[in-house]
């Protein structure tokens, strides 16, 4: 089940962030609180950000995917190598929000199970003209968030490792480590796998 019930925008502002998330969850295996961690990000600017602005208004998201974790994600996401961080990232990201969630079933599992390796400008368009047919509060999204957010979801894509390039547009299937799979799967979590690729 995902936490976010309606659709929302949030992904403009707290897009992939592998680094912060790894961050978040390092202090929450130290036992820190949301509060804590808070305090730490923004006095301490463990980011190391110029802006606090940006981290500020991505700090509450981050936060929320990192809880959506549970231990032994958290544990895999700290402690083993970039892909497999990747991997669970993109789990908690598809957890924590609706809309990409949507996406990756309607559109990029729909192409890997028909071997077709090739995301267009024209499946992410048809996307989200369908969603905001369906959808009053997305309707009323402005053009450039609207924009912005098919930019992030690219750009997911492409850290994961799905996109190849944003060129050419072409696609690749995630290699997902047997732990994360099993453990996915063992939560009754299947169908999120199942929009990775798996």
């Amino acid at each position: 089940m995902t936490i976010e019930s309606e659709y929302s925008s949030v992904l403009t502002g707290a897009g992939f962030m592998l680094y912060e998330v790894k961050q978040l969850a390092k202090l929450k295996g130290q036992g820190y609180s949301d509060q804590e961690i808070r305090y730490k990000v923004l006095e301490e600017n463990i980011f190391q950000y110029d802006k606090l602005s940006s981290v500020k208004r991505a700090l509450p998201y981050i936060l929320k995917r990192v809880d959506l974790l549970d231990d032994s994600l958290r544990q895999l996401l700290i402690e083993e190598s970039y892909e497999v961080g990747k991997v669970i990232n993109l789990y908690a990201i598809m957890k924590f929000d609706r809309l990409f969630f949507e996406f990756m079933q309607e559109v990029i599992q729909e192409k890997l199970i028909n071997n077709n390796y090739y995301l267009d400008k024209v499946d992410i368009n048809a996307f989200f003209e369908e969603k905001m047919e369906q959808s009053e509060f997305m309707s009323s999204w402005s053009e450039s968030t609207v924009a912005k957010l098919k930019q992030v979801f690219k750009k997911i894509l492409l850290q994961v490792g799905i996109l190849k390039d944003l060129k050419s547009g072409e696609l690749s299937r995630l290699l997902i480590d047997d732990r994360i799979s099993d453990h996915i799967q063992q939560m009754g979590d299947k169908n999120y796998l199942r929009a990775m690729g798996e």
